[in-house]
């Protein structure tokens, strides 16, 4: 049967693929809607496993706030042309909005979700078969507390961080703070979240560095503190300096607003190479 430009509109609604996609699903399913709309997601699940070794290196990264929880979502693609599709960051942001109405703690949660008639999962690979790119969901985080503040740098979707005060507060503070993070990629809140093993790779560094400056033995371990002190100022966030003046630390800018606030928890997650 000959297939009309109502029904390649119609199909192109119902799965978001692109108009020779669906009129050729649409002539060898001879017009019937429910096998083009079975032959188009059969592509996306041949693209996504022929794909699947492939470097889905760019994509959309947002992140949002409702009700005291936050989360932040990547979906992962091959190529920047992608990546900027209006209707790949409509389904970003359709996944975000259904991880954060469902309170989802994992990211096999979120894939498990319906969407449409199908899950999450189902979607992302659907999508694959559109774009002829590999597609992954990553990065998924979530944060919860009274005062939740997110950041998407420059507003080009590829990196976002959240940050939790203790209590509400201006909202201007925890914007700065969330800029803070984006800016300066601390690894932990304070000396004592800092991972065991990155803590002691790096007093290996340290001590390392001292024997080849040719420092005595029994200085080493004092000097490869004194340099853990100076880490702790670069990776913990409450320690470092304060981007919008230096002459204090975060934790110090947070007390001059109110002696009673810090920060509890935060999350940060980018495409780019650092």
């Amino acid at each position: 049967m000959a297939v009309t430009m109502a029904d390649i509109t119609k199909l192109r609604k119902m799965t978001g693929a692109g108009m020779m996609d669906c009129k050729n699903a649409l002539t060898d399913a001879n017009g019937d809607f429910d096998t083009a709309m079975k032959i188009i997601r059969e592509k996306g699940q041949a693209v996504a496993a022929k794909r699947s070794d492939r470097e889905a290196s760019e994509g959309c990264v947002l992140a949002k706030v409702e009700n005291g929880f936050g989360a932040m979502i990547a979906l992962k693609c091959e190529t920047d042309f992608v990546a900027k599709n209006e209707e790949f960051v409509k389904l970003t942001q359709d996944i975000l909005d259904a991880a954060i109405a469902n309170k989802c703690k994992t990211i096999e949660e979120v894939l498990a979700l319906p969407m449409g008639d199908v899950t999450i999962n189902q979607a992302v690979i659907d999508r694959s078969g559109i774009t002829g790119e590999k597609m992954e969901l990553d990065g998924y985080a979530i944060v919860e507390g009274p005062s939740i503040a997110v950041y998407n740098h420059q507003n080009k979707n590829f990196l976002c961080t959240m940050v939790v005060l203790n209590k509400e507060a201006d909202a201007k503070i925890g914007h700065e703070i969330a800029m803070q993070i984006a800016a300066m990629c601390p690894i932990a809140l304070d000396e004592n979240d800092v991972p065991a093993d990155v803590l002691e790779r790096e007093k290996e560094i340290a001590a390392d560095k001292a024997r080849q400056e040719g420092k005595p033995e029994n200085m080493i371990e004092r000097i490869a503190m004194g340099r853990i002190g100076k880490f702790y100022k670069e990776v913990c966030l409450l320690k470092q300096e304060y981007i919008q003046d230096a002459k204090m630390t975060v934790e110090e800018f947070l007390k001059s607003n109110d002696k009673d606030l810090t920060i509890t928890a935060f999350k940060r997650y980018t495409l780019r190479a650092e």
